[in-house]
């Protein structure tokens, strides 16, 4: 199974759902939380360009957000992607 991290911060309601998703699924994930360390912050934006969390990849996949991992599991890819055969 490829590797998951998350770069969340606290109080996010959209990275608690991730985070569950990802539980549900029995998904081993590396949580980056940028309300404990800033320095994830700047890592997560040079990985996925983006601001927002959660951000979510799967090995070097970048799935994006909440919605967009949602998305990812209504379409059936989410699995395969964990099965690194997306």
């Amino acid at each position: 199974m490829a590797n998951v991290d998350i770069y969340t911060r606290d109080f996010c309601g959209y990275c608690t759902r991730a985070i569950r998703l990802l539980e549900q699924k029995g998904v081993d994930f590396t949580e980056h939380n940028a309300s404990k360390d800033p320095k994830f912050r700047d890592e997560m934006i040079a990985r996925s360009g983006r601001r927002t969390f959660p951000q979510v990849f799967i090995g070097d996949l970048h799935v994006g957000g909440s919605d967009e991992l949602m998305a990812f599991e209504r379409s059936g890819k989410l699995d395969a992607a964990l099965e690194g055969t997306l």
